[in-house]
Order: structure tokens, then C-alpha cells, then sequence
């Protein structure tokens, strides 16, 4: 699969379930660290991508 279908299917499936994550998120009833879940992915999947890059790239 290509870069762009790749970053296509990523951003609807974004799209798909962020409702259900932002309730998920700003549920009062959940724990202090919820919204610091989604940072910790994020950052692991830039490290993941950037580890992934050949070194000529740089």
C-alpha cells in the first residue's frame, strides 16, 4: 500500500472514531491520565516512523 492511501485510510478512520474517543477522553468519571494516552501514542508512532527512515534520508 502507498504513502497517500495509507494517510487517506488513517484520516478516515480518524475521523470514523473520534467522537467516541473524545467522550472517552473527557469523561469525568475516568482517570486523570486518559488524555495523556493519546500524546503517549502519537509520540510512539513519530518515534516508530522515524526510526523506520533510512539514514540517507537525513
Amino acid at each position: 500500500m502507498s504513502n497517500r492511501t495509507l494517510l487517506i485510510l488513517l484520516v478516515l478512520v480518524s475521523y470514523v472514531f473520534s467522537p467516541t474517543v473524545f467522550t472517552w477522553l473527557i469523561n469525568p468519571a475516568g482517570a486523570w491520565y486518559r488524555p495523556f494516552i493519546l500524546w503517549l501514542l502519537l509520540i510512539l508512532l513519530a518515534v516508530v516512523v522515524q526510526m523506520r527512515r533510512n539514514t540517507s534520508e537525513l
